[in-house]
């Protein structure tokens, strides 16, 4: 089974996530869709993407969403319900998980699918897709992984768009003299197997998705999409440091281990008074299959 996360971080970093999200590429991804596009949502969690790039799309549309989590799928159709009536739509339950989200440009149809992606594609409904999607993934999963994704997209020629792959390394300001400590230990800690069969891409996903589809004739699109975390935002400043430190520890010799706990304390103090900010490096990639060739 691949890695989870909780349901209250994936809430926590959706307002980041939506603001470092590329537009330019959306609206290329919506151009390259049919009228009514079917899209896959490939590790949803709560929904994050579709709530954001639904609105990109603007149009009718169904989403499927795909989750090993059904406690994370759950939360995503009370989430997306309860945004639809803050802003006026009305919502429907036509059928066990399946929402209606009655938008004034159409409808979306809201389905889910639980499905252990380190299978992946084994288990997806690809047959259904207009498109394969995903967010904060592609850092996760291994190279053969990723190749079996494409190979299953391109049989199929559909596009995909993968958003928010870390490309960088995490810098948090003030400086702090623990910084490369925690660096160190979070890198390594990124590139350990994260149940996708092999080391994590870490920060060379967004090159890794390039390569995949690119030798199976896709365009592939690029646009850069970094978390900045201000001072004001210290709930989510301590949170992404907090997260820093656990990955380093559990990575690090255990007697350089107070070194990251000693960062922690005085990072965790500073996200306490709104001093502590950071910026993470992601990148947007989007990859549209090659034109048919005239009969």
């Amino acid at each position: 089974m691949a890695e989870a996360f909780s349901g209250d971080w994936l809430a926590l970093r959706e307002p980041f996530d939506a603001m470092a999200r590329d537009p330019g590429l959306a609206s290329r991804l919506s151009a390259a869709l049919p009228a009514r596009p079917t899209l896959l949502d490939l590790g949803a969690g709560t929904g994050s993407l579709t709530r954001w790039l639904g609105h990109a799309i603007g149009r009718p549309q169904a989403w499927i969403l795909a989750d090993a989590d059904t406690l994370l799928i759950d939360r995503a159709f009370e989430t997306m319900e309860d945004a639809a009536l803050a802003v006026g739509w009305r919502t429907t339950f036509p059928a066990r998980r399946t929402l209606l989200l009655h938008s004034p440009r159409g409808a979306w149809r809201v389905e889910a699918v639980l499905a252990d992606l380190a299978r992946a594609p084994d288990g997806l409904p690809l047959l259904k897709a207009d498109a394969v999607v995903c967010s904060a993934l592609c850092d996760l999963v291994s190279e053969g992984w990723l190749a079996r994704i494409a190979a299953a997209c391109a049989a199929r020629r559909l596009p995909f768009y993968a958003a928010l792959n870390v490309s960088g390394r995490a810098r948090f300001a003030p400086p702090h003299p623990g910084d490369a400590w925690v660096a160190r230990g979070f890198a390594r800690d990124q590139r350990r197997d994260k149940g996708f069969g092999g080391a994590a891409l870490g920060e060379a996903a967004p090159a890794a998705i390039a390569r995949a589809f690119a030798a199976r004739g896709y365009e592939v699109l690029r646009a850069p999409s970094p978390w900045r975390i201000p001072r004001q935002a210290g709930e989510m400043a301590g949170e992404l440091a907090s997260g820093h430190a656990e990955a380093a520890l559990a990575s690090e010799a255990p007697r350089d281990g107070w070194r990251i706990r000693e960062w922690l304390d005085d990072r965790v103090g500073e996200a306490d008074a709104g001093r502590l900010a950071a910026t993470v490096p992601h990148d947007d990639v989007l990859c549209l299959p090659p034109p048919r060739s005239p009969r």
